[in-house]
């Protein structure tokens, strides 16, 4: 079985991302954490390399678009 791929620049940039999005909405974690049921702190971290489903589940939680939470992420 081959080894799981993970982008550490790609993984950075959705974290910074993701706590830009929760700050600017006056969110804190636990908020998010107990409204979702995920664990933002170690996403945020950088502690798990985060699945699609659970960014799609915060993006709809945000109300916010995948293609818009992309906009602007060049992990290059």
């Amino acid at each position: 079985m081959p080894k799981q791929y993970i982008d550490e620049k790609l993984i950075v940039e959705v974290r910074k991302r993701l706590r830009q999005i929760r700050e600017d909405r006056g969110l804190s974690q636990d908020i998010v954490d107990y409204d979702i049921d995920t664990n933002t702190s170690r996403i945020e971290r950088g502690k798990v390399n985060i699945t699609i489903s659970t960014l799609s589940k915060l993006c709809s939680y945000y109300n916010i678009s995948l293609k818009d939470f992309f906009h602007g992420i060049d992990p290059k």
